[in-house]
């Protein structure tokens, strides 16, 4: 089975404005609610392409209830832990001129809600998939993947972590099965700006001294580049299309990494179903379904 594991999910307020006035009473041209957050985009993606998984996490109040029903109605299937006080956020997207995003701070989390985390991933064993995606809030210990990764060591769990700066560097010596870093977040973790596929090579073999096993970099319209655990260097450009969308994209890679592996076992398939998985969303309005993934997948060609 695949965990997907949310600290901090959210509702997200997508308000489109045709033409926005700051100051003013403005209209909305457009909205939508659906559920958000890391982990959930990734559950979401893999049930539209038929793999299932579990999504797990924190939830509060009638904003976390609205999650749950919101995520369930996407096809998956959900064992958040209910938080006693407080309220799951609410993220706004305002998409105008230019895109801004309000984020809410969600609730607290306190030791005992922790605990039964913790109880939940017990369970855990060979052969199962858990994803640690995305920031933690600051009511979390700032060690929690680490303590979360020092869990599943020796279980036989693949774990992917889809996370930036010291929260993913701290855990590479738990030899996670995957991270997925961007290019600018590659070179945030070394304090270099990278500007060539050379210079991705070079730090992500870093990132693989350092414990990582497979290492995909997510380059935007510059396309893809993955270094596996044998060595293998796999390469493309970006598929065409237009850009709709920026929210959930690298989320949608990671499914799509995913679900090419453990339905062929082959990274050259992962690499390419992931790379057709991410752009698809890009191309979306919302999330991508298995149609536009397969669509984008016969442009995925390896350079």
């Amino acid at each position: 089975m695949i965990y997907t594991v949310t600290f901090n999910p959210s509702l997200d307020h997508v308000v489109r404005v045709e033409d926005l006035q700051m100051g003013e009473t403005n209209r909305s041209s457009a909205e939508q609610i659906y559920p958000g957050g890391k982990g959930i985009n990734v559950s979401v993606v893999l049930h539209n392409l038929g793999m299932e998984s579990v999504a797990l996490g924190f939830t509060a109040g009638f904003t976390g209830d609205a999650i749950e029903t919101g995520a369930r109605e996407l096809g998956c299937r959900t064992d958040f832990i209910r938080l006693e006080k407080g309220l799951s956020r609410i993220n706004v997207k305002l998409k105008a001129q230019e895109e801004t995003e309000i984020n809410g701070q969600g609730p607290s989390i306190p030791v005992e809600a922790i605990d039964a985390l913790f109880e939940k991933l017990e369970r855990l064993g060979q052969g199962d998939v858990l994803v640690l995606a995305g920031s933690i809030p600051n009511t979390l210990p700032s060690d929690i993947y680490e303590r979360i990764l020092g869990r599943m060591e020796g279980k036989g769990v693949l774990t992917a972590v889809d996370a930036t700066g010291t929260l993913l560097k701290n855990v590479l010596h738990y030899h996670p099965f995957l991270i997925k870093p961007n290019k600018s977040e590659l070179g945030e973790l070394f304090g270099v700006e990278i500007t060539s596929r050379e210079e991705i090579a070079r730090y992500a073999r870093e990132l693989q001294k350092l414990g990582a096993r497979n290492v995909l970099v997510s380059m935007a319209g510059e396309g893809a580049w993955m270094l596996t655990e044998n060595g293998k260097i796999f390469s493309c450009a970006a598929p065409k299309g237009t850009v709709r969308n920026s929210v959930g994209a690298g989320d949608s890679m990671v499914a799509g990494f995913l679900t090419g592996y453990l339905q062929t076992g082959a990274y050259r398939e992962a690499f390419r179903m992931g790379v057709a998985a991410g752009s698809a969303s890009a191309f979306s309005e919302g999330l991508a379904t298995a149609e536009k993934v397969h669509g984008v997948l016969e442009q995925v060609t390896l350079i």
